[in-house]
């Protein structure tokens, strides 16, 4: 699993209200599903096929996931826009400024977490972790297309 990874990375237009659609959140457990049903809610609003939606809130709840249990920060960002017509871009920014990235982890055939980023490797067109200029954490990003 090998992210892409360059400091030349275009983020998310943030001044964009029609295109795009931000949410900061508290890094709890319990801040995964509202990440999850205000992606859905703007992934319904721009009317996009089904199946891109499912695997777009699968892919935010994954990398929300991660902000929560992997990091330092107590809040995160989280991030999707249509950046072309059936293509969307998810972006989960985190404050944790130490450095540590991603976790990396084998998970063995009897272990219940460990895979979220396997999935994001397997449903995103592309992906990977940038530093944030938002938080100064990182930025997790994913695009999907139709």
């Amino acid at each position: 699993m090998s992210p892409h990874t360059t400091s030349s990375l275009q983020l998310l237009d943030v001044s964009s209200p029609d295109r795009t659609h931000w949410l900061e959140l508290p890094a709890h457990r319990s801040s995964v599903p509202i990440a999850r049903r205000s992606v859905n809610a703007r992934l319904a609003g721009w009317r996009l096929p089904g199946e891109l939606c499912a695997d777009a809130v699968l892919l935010v709840s994954e990398l929300a996931t991660n902000a929560v249990r992997h990091t330092l920060s107590a809040r995160f960002l989280c991030g999707i826009g249509l950046v072309a017509a059936g293509c969307v871009r998810l972006e989960v920014h985190d404050h944790d400024r130490t450095g540590r990235g991603l976790p990396r982890c084998e998970p063995g055939p009897d272990d219940e977490g460990g895979r979220g980023l396997l999935l994001v490797e397997q449903l995103a067109d592309s992906w990977g972790v940038d530093r944030s200029r938002l938080t100064g954490g990182n930025a997790v990003w994913a695009t999907l297309t139709t």
